[in-house]
């Protein structure tokens, strides 16, 4: 007798599509193993054409009782992962187990882990700033201190790259304290300069008006300096 092919056989029946959220998320969603598995099964059962499989045909392709595939379904239910939706097909209304809830919230998981994130990111970039202080102050910043710089970026709106080019401006003009600092910042705010490439752009169009003069063994040295707060323009 002459084997089949196989591979055609394989090929034939068709692959089952799981969105790899589904095995990333599940544990988070406290879906068990076997709930899983279920689930699994009625995605084939729908691709394959049956949009409403029955506890007995899905018990019958898995290790445990109709009553058991019952009672993971009541389960599913009730957690919001699966419904009952009422569909027409050519003028006859039938029922089908729809898995949309459980994908709705297998991207509210996407979302949450991308905002979760997204917020360590931001404590990371802040507490880089709050590190910065520290060196250039030669020392640990007071509950007050952590608190105004906090306040900058929580309801001054600043952004780190701007609160670090600030105190980079205050380095420079050699006044490193949080008060210049922070009249900096206000300055910048009530000209709306808002990010690092228009404080960039708006130092290089002022710099040149305050050069600082250092005679050095004959040499005349420039150093470009800009008082940010002198300038009322």
């Amino acid at each position: 007798m002459k084997q089949p092919n196989r591979l055609q056989t394989w090929i034939e029946q068709g692959n089952v599509t799981i969105s790899q959220l589904f095995f990333q998320f599940y544990k988070e969603l406290k879906i068990t193993d076997e709930e899983a598995m279920l689930l699994m099964h009625i995605q084939s059962f729908q691709q394959a054409g049956n949009q409403f499989p029955t506890p007995d045909e899905v018990g019958a392709r898995m290790m445990t009782s109709q009553k058991s595939v019952t009672t993971m379904l009541q389960k599913l239910m009730q957690q919001g992962y699966l419904a009952i939706e009422q569909t027409t097909e050519n003028d006859i209304l039938t029922e089908i187990i729809s898995l949309q809830p459980l994908w709705d919230r297998l991207l509210d998981c996407v979302y949450e882990e991308q905002i979760e994130t997204k917020e360590n990111n931001q404590k990371e970039i802040e507490g880089e700033i709050f590190q910065m202080f520290e060196q250039e102050f030669g020392r640990f910043l007071s509950p007050m201190e952590i608190e105004m710089i906090s306040m900058w970026m929580d309801q001054d709106g600043h952004t780190p790259e701007v609160i670090r080019m600030a105190l980079k401006e205050a380095v420079i003009s050699q006044k490193i304290s949080l008060r210049y600092v922070d009249r900096i910042l206000f300055e910048w705010k009530k000209k709306n300069i808002t990010t690092s490439t228009q404080v960039n752009k708006h130092a290089s169009l002022f710099r040149d008006k305050n050069i600082r003069v250092q005679p050095t063994e004959n040499v005349v040295k420039k150093v470009q300096f800009y008082n940010w707060l002198e300038d009322r323009n």
